[in-house]
């Protein structure tokens, strides 16, 4: 599998041995995430941003952060909520506590094996503004996959925000792996015969 790395090229990804695609994936995507935030200042990191309701590189981190949590929260056999997240949090504003998550989270990705990624799941969530909600059946391999596919969506709006101020974003970040699929081989390189 293919993601976008930071320096502009695609990277294949190749889950180390007994780890299952989608926390290797998930491990790639945070990679990605990581590299990005260590080459931003912290002033950018919490700049708000007029194109998006004043929101800023730190509060999607922290969503995207969110997300990856509580995917990884199945493995324990915990019930996956999306919904219910911590907002307000340091990582919203420290560039330093969002990579230091973004390491321990990295490291709870690494472990996932096949045979924990095929466990079911119990994914709570919210189907309405007034709060009903509904308990579906998954598996922790779905959610991570969906968690890294909800991390890029983040990075696109990172690098919407980045570019708001005069950051130019790395190639590739926040475009999906589908995207830079199909372009690849709609488009072929010239280098690539």
């Amino acid at each position: 599998m293919t993601l976008a790395a930071s320096s502009g090229s695609t990277v294949r990804i190749e889950a180390p041995l007994g780890m299952h695609p989608a926390a290797a994936a998930t491990d790639a995507v945070l990679a990605a995430t990581a590299e990005f935030l260590e080459a931003a200042g912290d002033a950018a990191y919490t700049q708000p941003c007029a194109a998006f309701h004043s929101g800023t590189i730190g509060q999607h981190v922290r969503h995207l952060l969110d997300h990856v949590a509580a995917a990884l929260a199945g493995v324990g056999g915990a019930e996956i909520d999306y919904d219910h997240r911590r907002r307000d949090t340091p990582i919203e504003t420290s560039r330093s506590a969002a990579l230091r998550e973004i390491q321990s989270r990295r490291a709870e990705a690494r472990e996932v094996t096949a045979h924990v990624a095929d466990r079911p799941a119990a994914v709570r969530v919210m189907l309405t503004a007034d709060g009903a909600e509904a308990v579906l059946g998954s598996t922790i391999g779905r959610e991570l996959a969906f968690a890294a596919h909800h991390a890029i969506h983040h990075h696109a709006m990172i690098s919407a925000i980045a570019g708001e101020l005069g950051m130019t974003p790395p190639p590739g970040f926040g475009r999906a792996p589908a995207t830079l699929h199909h372009e690849r081989h709609s488009h072929p390189s010239p280098m690539r015969r």
